[in-house]
């Protein structure tokens, strides 16, 4: 009973749940991504203008938020500077382009925001490229 109230957590839990929360959020926001991602290679750039740069422009940008942005968080690659375009790609669908819908409309892209957040803060973990290599640099300079 005790156990069931207490604040800790084993340290070796942390890696494994930025795992999953970084590979979960990644993989849910692709299914947003692919289909713009379709959108734009078939030559369609019609597509909403929130801030007014232009239909086939903030295209290209949610593509490149979504996808490109999510597969880097997915590997483990650049995550804290990959969830930047994602925080603002959210933002704007929260409060600009669903703005006047009623919460339910907000509810997922502020869900996304919070995952974000939670990995902009918390950086990808153990389980990730970047980890990877920068134990493998460190490595290297401590060879004589």
């Amino acid at each position: 009973m005790k156990r069931s109230f207490s604040t800790s957590y084993p340290s070796d839990y942390l890696p494994i749940l930025l795992l999953i929360v970084r590979v979960g959020v990644a993989a849910l926001m692709l299914t947003h991504g692919y289909p713009k991602l379709m959108k734009l290679l078939g030559g369609d750039f019609a597509f909403r203008d929130p801030i007014v740069l232009g239909s086939g422009t903030s295209l290209v940008l949610a593509v490149l938020a979504e996808v490109v942005c999510s597969l880097l968080i997915l590997i483990g690659a650049g995550t804290r500077l990959a969830t930047i375009p994602l925080l603002f790609t959210m933002v704007v669908a929260a409060f600009i382009a669903h703005g006047s819908d009623p919460f339910g409309k907000k509810e997922l892209p502020l869900l996304y925001m919070l995952m974000y957040l939670v990995l902009l803060v918390m950086g990808n973990g153990k389980y990730s490229v970047d980890h990877m290599v920068t134990k493998k640099i460190l490595d290297q300079k401590q060879v004589p």
